[in-house]
C-alpha cells in the first residue's frame, strides 16, 4: 500500500538535482557564471541552487497549504463561483479525488532536502565560519515543517529521512507510518543542535524578481523564505502539548535569533476624525460625546501592510509565488479571492479601477468572521476637557475590530447587483505567509497560557512583552498590576524575556499588545506620560469573565473560578485573536484542533470537550462527518 501512494513522489526524479536547477526565466534564478548545469553540492558557493531549489518545490504546495487549512476552518464562506474542491474541502466530503488532497506536493520538498542534508557537507570555512551550517540548519527546519503540515492534515504518514532517487528504493522499502507526534518525537531532538541559528542569507537583502503586469517591480528577502529552526521547533512542541519546550524556543527566537523591540503594525488613535482607515466602516452608536474614531494609520506600519508588495516587517517567513507565468510557478489565490494578480492591463474587468479585481470571487470572509469582527469591542480616547490636554479616559465604542475591514477592498464602480461586495487583499502581491513575528507571540502566549501563566498571555494581548511588566513605581509597586509575582519572576528567570540580559530588547515606551493592531487603545499607556494610564477596558478580568459566560452558555458547562477555568477562558481569547489577526492565512483548521486537542487533554470540562468545542466552532458549515471523532478531522492519504 505504501509503495503504491508514494510510487509517483520519485517518478521524472534521477536524484532531486533535477528539482534544484532554475530556468533562466525563473524568479527563483540565481546569477552565478561558475556553471550552467549540475552545480557542486560539496563546494562552498554551489548550495544556493539547491537552496532555491527547494524554494521551489515549496511553491509548488502554497496554495494547498493555504486552502486545506483554511477551507476547513470557520472564516471563509463559497459563493456561486466557488469550484467543487473547495466546497467539498468546507462540508468534509473530500476524497482522494480532491485536487487540494496531494502528500506529493509535501514529499517533495522532504525528498528535495533529504538530498540535500546527506550530501552536503558540513565543514565548509571561509577563515573561521562555517559557511554552510545557517543553511543545513535550515534546510532541515523546511523538512520539519513539510513533515509537520502532513501530520496535520494527515492522521498517519510515511515517514522517511533518505533520498530517493531510485525506483528500487519504493519497491523494495518499508518506511513506517508515523502520527505527528511520532514525526516530532523523531525530528525535534535533531534539530536541537542548531537551536539559535539563523537562517542564511546569501549576502544579499533582497533579490528584483519581476514586475507584475499591474505595478511596480517586486522584490523578495532571500532571509524570509526560509524558516529559522527556533520557530519550528516551538510549532512542533506546541502542537504536541510541550508548552515549556515551545516556550523556551518561541523566546531563543525572539531574544537571540531575530530581537524585536516592538510588536509592529499598530492602530492608534486620535480625539476625532472623519474615517477609520483604509476600507474600513465604523458604527458610531454609542459614543457618549457623539465624536468618530479615526483610525489614521500610517501606510509605514498598518497592519494590512503586513501583505504589500515588498513588505517584511512582521513577516519572519513566507512563500513569495512569480509574477508572471513566464516567470515560474504562479498562485491561483489572488483569483480565488478576487483578484487578478497575472491580469494584463487590457484584461483588467472593473472601469476605474487602477487594480484588476473581478467579479467571479470564490471566498469571502464568512457570516461568522464578521459576527465576531463587529461584535470585538474598539477602545478610544474620550475628548478631554477644555483647556486640558490630557484624555480623560477610554471609552468603547461599537465599531468592531478594524483588521478585517482594513483587508478588504470595496470598488469604486460596480454594477447595481454587485453593491455589497468586498475583495480580501491578502493575497493581491503573490505572497504566502508561513510566519509572522505576531505568529510567534501569539502562539507564545498560548504556551504561557497552558503553562498556568494565563497572566502573561494576556500581556501579550494587552500590553506586549514589555520592560513595563517589571518596572517598580516611585512608591516602590509594580506599574502592571494584573501579572502575578510568580509570574512576574519567571519572565526574568525560567522564561528570561524580561532577564536583566534581555530586558533591553523590550523597552516598555515601543511595546503594545496584539489586541491593539485592530481593537485601538487596549493597552495601558504604561509608559506615555501625557495620557493617563491605565484606564482602558480591556482588562484580564473583565475579558475573561466574558468569555467563561460564554463557554458556560455555548456549551452547557458548569464554568468555575478555578485557575483551569480561567485558563480556558484565555485560550478562547487567543482563539479569537487568531482569527482576528490571522485570517485568510491559511493555519485557522490547524489552530483550532490544537486547541482542541489542549482541551481534551484538560478534561476539565469532560474528556472530549475540544472535540466537542470544535465540532461547535465549525457546525454552521454542515459538515458531512462527526467532528467530536478527532479521526474525522483528517483528510484521506493518497
Amino acid at each position: 500500500m505504501i509503495t503504491k501512494k508514494i510510487n509517483k513522489f520519485i517518478i521524472g526524479m534521477a536524484g532531486c538535482t533535477l528539482l534544484a536547477f532554475t530556468a533562466c526565466s525563473d524568479m527563483l534564478e540565481t546569477e552565478s557564471t561558475r556553471q550552467n548545469i549540475e552545480p557542486d553540492i560539496t563546494a562552498k558557493t554551489d548550495s544556493m541552487f539547491y537552496g532555491f531549489g527547494i524554494l521551489q518545490a515549496m511553491q509548488e504546495l502554497a496554495d494547498q497549504y493555504v486552502l486545506v487549512g483554511e477551507m476547513r476552518g470557520e472564516l471563509v464562506k463559497t459563493t456561486n463561483y466557488t469550484n467543487n474542491n473547495l466546497r467539498q474541502l468546507a462540508d468534509f466530503s473530500a476524497t482522494t479525488t480532491n485536487k487540494y488532497d496531494s502528500a506529493y506536493v509535501y514529499y517533495r520538498v522532504i525528498n528535495n532536502c533529504n538530498y540535500y542534508i546527506e550530501n552536503r557537507k558540513t565543514d565548509l570555512y571561509r577563515g573561521s565560519t562555517n559557511v554552510v551550517i545557517n543553511e543545513y540548519a535550515a534546510v532541515k527546519a523546511i523538512r520539519a515543517w513539510a513533515y509537520l503540515q502532513l501530520g496535520r492534515i494527515y492522521e498517519r504518514v510515511p515517514f522517511f529521512t533518505e533520498p530517493l532517487t531510485k525506483i528500487s528504493q519504493i519497491d523494495d522499502n518499508n518506511f513506517p507510518e508515523k502520527t505527528l507526534a511520532e514525526m516530532v518525537t523523531e525530528l525535534a531532538p535533531d534539530l536541537e543542535q542548531y537551536t539559535g541559528y539563523d537562517v542564511p542569507t546569501y549576502g544579499l537583502t533582497s533579490l528584483n524578481v519581476g514586475t507584475p503586469n499591474w505595478t511596480s517591480e517586486k522584490r523578495i528577502s532571500p532571509k524570509n523564505c526560509f524558516i529559522p529552526v527556533d520557530v519550528i521547533l516551538g510549532e512542533m512542541y506546541l502542537e504536541t502539548g510541550n508548552y515549556d519546550a515551545a516556550a523556551r524556543h518561541y523566546i531563543t527566537y525572539l531574544t537571540k535569533v531575530a530581537p524585536i523591540t516592538s510588536s509592529p503594525y499598530i492602530a492608534p488613535m486620535t480625539r476625532k476624525g472623519a474615517s477609520a482607515g483604509r476600507g474600513a466602516e465604523v458604527d458610531n452608536e454609542g459614543m457618549p460625546d457623539g465624536s468618530q474614531i479615526s483610525v489614521t494609520i500610517s501606510s509605514a506600519v498598518e497592519w494590512s501592510g503586513i501583505f504589500g508588495q515588498n513588505s517584511t516587517n512582521d513577516i519572519i517567513s513566507y512563500i513569495p509565488m512569480a509574477v508572471t507565468r513566464q516567470n515560474g510557478k504562479t498562485t491561483e489565490l489572488p483569483l480565488i479571492f478576487g483578484f487578478d494578480y497575472y491580469a494584463t492591463p487590457d484584461e483588467r474587468s472593473n472601469i476605474g479601477e487602477r487594480h484588476p479585481y473581478v467579479e467571479e470571487i470564490q471566498l469571502l470572509p464568512s457570516d461568522e468572521l464578521w459576527q465576531l469582527s463587529d461584535s470585538t469591542e474598539y477602545y478610544y480616547y474620550t475628548t478631554p476637557r477644555q483647556g486640558q490636554d490630557e484624555y480623560d479616559s477610554i471609552s468603547i465604542a461599537k465599531c468592531g475590530d478594524m483588521r478585517l475591514r482594513s483587508i478588504l477592498h470595496k470598488p469604486t464602480v460596480v454594477s447595481d447587483d454587485n453593491v455589497n461586495v468586498r475583495w480580501i487583499d491578502t493575497y493581491k502581491y503573490g505572497n504566502i505567509v508561513l510566519y509572522r513575528i505576531s505568529t510567534v507571540l501569539l502562539h507564545l502566549a498560548e504556551a504561557f497560557n497552558r503553562l498556568g501563566m494565563y497572566d502573561a498571555a494576556f500581556a501579550i494581548l494587552k500590553d506586549g512583552i514589555s520592560s513595563e511588566l517589571t518596572r517598580l513605581n516611585s512608591e516602590g509597586k509594580y506599574v502592571v498590576t494584573y501579572l502575578s509575582d510568580e509570574t512576574r519572576r519567571k519572565l526574568m528567570t525560567t522564561y528570561p524575556m524580561l532577564s536583566e540580559e534581555n530586558a533591553y530588547l523590550f523597552p516598555g515606551r515601543l511595546a503594545l499588545g496584539i489586541h491593539c493592531h485592530g481593537a485601538g487603545k487596549a493597552a495601558s499607556d504604561l509608559a506615555i506620560t501625557t495620557y493617563k494610564p491605565g484606564s482602558s477596558p480591556y482588562t484580564l478580568d473583565r475579558m475573561a469573565g466574558l468569555k467563561m459566560k460564554e463557554i458556560a452558555k455555548t456549551y452547557g458547562v458548569n464554568v468555575g473560578t478555578t485557575k483551569q477555568d480561567t485558563i480556558n477562558a484565555v485560550e478562547d481569547m487567543l482563539c479569537d485573536e487568531y482569527a482576528l489577526e490571522f485570517a485568510f492565512e491559511g493555519r485557522r483548521f490547524y489552530d483550532l484542533c490544537r486547541l482542541a486537542r489542549h482541551k481534551n487533554a484538560d478534561t476539565t470540562y469532560g474528556a472530549n470537550f475540544g472535540s466537542i468545542w470544535l465540532s461547535k466552532k465549525l457546525e454552521k458549515k454542515t459538515p458531512v462527518k462527526d467532528l467530536t471523532n478527532e479521526k474525522n478531522w483528517y483528510l484521506p492519504f493518497k
